[in-house]
């Protein structure tokens, strides 16, 4: 069994910034396919970033590329999501999720939250106007 607990979530101004951080209870990041989802109220659950297990490849929502930026620390067990250029619509619940690589890959990950083995508690991102 695996535990994923975010932190780093808070209230921020449009165009501030946030950094949350994902860490693992067991060595996973070099062998999971790791995520981060954001759910708004009345929402569905939305694939921000993926990085898969391997090579690092990254993969980025249609809303979040060019301003967020999803990296891991295998050593320290920790997966981070760097957000910048923070807007109203990005306020939401967001999740660190986790599979195995050879389950899904980053690309898939993204718009198949299904397939996630573990999830976080989630922490929450505010962004006022």
């Amino acid at each position: 069994q695996v535990q994923l607990v975010e932190s780093g979530g808070g209230s921020v101004q449009a165009g501030g910034s946030l950094r949350l951080s994902c860490a693992a209870s067991k060595s996973i990041y070099s062998s999971y396919t790791m995520a981060w989802f954001r759910q708004a109220p009345g929402k569905g659950r939305e694939g921000v970033a993926t990085i898969d297990a391997d090579d690092g490849r990254t993969f980025y929502g249609d809303s979040v590329k060019g301003r967020f930026t999803i990296s891991k620390d295998n050593a320290k067990n920790t997966l981070y999501l760097q957000m910048n250029s923070l807007k109203p619509e990005d306020t939401a619940m967001y999740y660190c999720a986790a599979s195995r690589s050879y389950v899904v890959r980053g690309w898939l990950f993204l718009v198949s939250p299904g397939r996630a083995e573990y999830w976080g508690q989630g922490t929450q991102v505010t962004v006022s106007s």
